[in-house]
């Protein structure tokens, strides 16, 4: 049997004074908005986060919990790029950014692209 179990769970409070015990604190982030967590090729965006730090022998741990939603994630091309595509095959530069966008941003790709 665990000391302060009785057949209900543990008392909170015990629970709270065995984590102080052992150096464990554990604060929650109030008024979060959002939570983005991004990848290469995606966002996970959680719109309705909850958001716990716990801090166990000087290393904090975030724990998110909520409703993840993904979103893909557009490349960002940048202006000196899609100009140079476009000198470089004579193309416009809408048809050159997209050739970009198309190519995950790889200049050469999208020359190669256009000049075919």
């Amino acid at each position: 049997m665990i000391p302060g179990m009785g057949g209900r769970g543990m008392n909170p409070k015990k629970v709270k004074q065995m984590m102080k015990q052992m150096g464990i604190n554990i604060d929650e982030i109030e008024d979060v908005e959002q939570v983005i967590i991004r990848t290469a090729d995606k966002d996970i965006v959680f719109n309705d986060a909850s958001v716990t730090i716990m801090n166990a022998q000087g290393v904090d741990t975030y724990q998110v919990t909520g409703t993840p939603q993904e979103v893909p994630r557009e490349v960002q091309i940048p202006e000196d790029d899609v100009r140079l595509v476009a000198e470089q095959t004579g193309a416009s530069e809408e048809t050159a950014l997209e050739a970009l966008k198309n190519a995950n941003g790889d200049l050469a790709e999208a020359i190669l692209a256009l000049s075919s």
